[in-house]
């Protein structure tokens, strides 16, 4: 499972929170998209990256609506943990595409054929250390923020 440390130094969420929009650019660029993700992944919204509302607008997030994904990697599905009561729902496919962000390979987590609420987003995923993924958000073709994931150990 995740130990925290990067391929090229150590990263964490925090560090993550920490980053300006433009080094989590550059971290996703140059990343792998690295292994399938399996099993539950706490996530974490960055919202206002490299502010100091990054990491409050973060707690609220998980506290309130969004608290990670379960990954089904032998079906290519994933559900939302959503709520504080950690409900499953809001499926999507998962599978490997070019990233729309830079052509490279990423993980996307596909809701357009899986969801009425949730139809027009995409999710890229790039694993940026053991178990540590950093994700983009579109809105149809409109990057409009970025998270992490996490897997639980």
């Amino acid at each position: 499972m995740s130990t925290g440390t990067e391929r090229n130094g150590a990263l964490d969420v925090d560090s993550l929170l920490a980053m300006s929009a433009h080094e989590l650019d550059e971290l996703f660029s140059r990343s792998p998209a690295g292994a399938m993700p399996d099993g539950e992944y706490d996530g974490t919204a960055i919202t206002a990256p490299g502010t100091g509302f990054a990491e409050i607008a973060a707690k609220i997030t998980h506290l309130l609506a969004w608290r990670g994904k379960v990954f089904n990697a032998e079906r290519g599905v994933l559900e939302n943990r959503v709520t504080p009561f950690d409900i499953h729902a809001v499926v999507a496919t998962v599978y490997r595409a070019p990233s729309w962000f830079d052509s490279k390979e990423c993980i996307v987590l596909d809701y357009s054929e899986t969801s009425l609420i949730a139809h027009w987003i995409r999710d890229e995923i790039r694993e940026v250390a053991d178990g540590l993924y950093l994700g983009l958000v579109y809105w149809e073709r409109t990057r409009i923020l970025y998270f992490t994931l996490k897997a639980q150990t």
